[in-house]
């Protein structure tokens, strides 16, 4: 298999999920073995980041990526786009602190590039194998993740919240399951009675109703929905039989262990490059995952 790079340049511009603030994002080509770099364009053109696990300085509700003064917010959905695609280099230029959440997914960066393809590299692509498996373990919050040495790459992850809404869900990605049509479209999702909370922890400050789905797991009263009316700057909020704010239709019944599984792929690209492995996950987040990432980072370092 040969490396993959981008035809053209793509541009997106739009807020953060966390911060609020606005960012123009531009994808660009890059040569071989350069992997995925994030330049901060508004410090300046040597304020680079690699998209790699020993950079991880957050993981509160998403990935932060940082070296002393430079910060890139929020990464893990655009990458798990570029690995959904088979991207294996790409400079990617922004003029903000985090990537703009665009409606919450991967699909419009999937969407714009899928339309071209992609261009192939004259340098066969390095996959990360490992000689044996790691695992890693949060007692705490029940999670685990297991990445297993395999010929093929898979991705098996459930999702518990011990939600009435959602379930418990069970879901799979391999080199047979569409990403543009099956993963990247999902949209990231928050639990009505946390938002009051992440807000006081300055966070989703740039969340509404058209980037995340909300769910609602008891009954509100009519006030508290007026309250929620101006905080999401809208007329009109509901709530749907199935329990989702706005009568919010799902892509898939399984939308949001759907989301984990695009999270889980984006954060585990800061292993470096593509895995050739089997990864098993039980209710992953970005912390759970990227210490994943820097145990196959310290792995294949060996």
């Amino acid at each position: 298999m040969k490396q993959h790079t981008l035809k053209r340049y793509y541009s997106f511009e739009g807020k953060g999920l966390h911060t609020g603030q606005s960012a123009h994002l531009t994808l660009k080509p890059a040569g071989p073995n350069t992997g995925i770099v994030f330049v901060r364009t508004d410090i300046g053109p040597e304020a680079a980041i690699p998209a790699l696990a020993e950079f991880v300085s957050d993981t509160s509700r998403s990935t932060t990526l940082s070296d002393g003064a430079i910060e890139i917010h929020t990464v893990e959905h655009l990458l798990s786009a570029l690995t959904g695609l088979g991207v294996d280099n790409a400079v990617v230029e922004i003029d903000n602190i985090e990537v703009p959440i665009l409606d919450g997914s991967a699909r419009k960066y999937v969407e714009a590039i899928a339309k071209d393809g992609l261009e192939k590299q004259n340098a066969e692509r390095k996959y990360i194998e490992l000689s044996e498996p790691i695992e890693i373990v949060d007692e705490e919050r029940g999670s685990s993740i297991r990445i297993e040495p395999a010929k093929e790459t898979a991705y098996d992850a459930t999702i518990d919240f011990n939600s009435r809404v959602l379930g418990i869900q069970r879901v799979h990605w391999d080199k047979t399951v569409d990403y543009k049509t099956q993963i990247a479209s999902c949209r990231t999702f928050v639990f009505l009675h946390e938002i009051a909370y992440l807000f006081r922890m300055g966070l989703v400050k740039g969340g509404d109703v058209d980037n995340a789905i909300v769910i609602v797991e008891h009954p509100i009263p009519d006030e508290q929905l007026e309250e929620l009316c101006a905080l999401f700057n809208v007329k009109k909020l509901r709530i749907s039989d199935k329990g989702y704010l706005n009568n919010l239709r799902l892509y898939f019944n399984d939308e949001c262990g759907r989301h984990k599984l695009l999270d889980l792929m984006g954060d585990l690209r800061l292993s470096g490059g593509f895995l050739r492995a089997q990864v098993t996950a039980c209710k992953p987040g970005h912390a759970i995952n990227t210490r994943a990432a820097q145990a196959i980072r310290a792995a294949i370092k060996k």
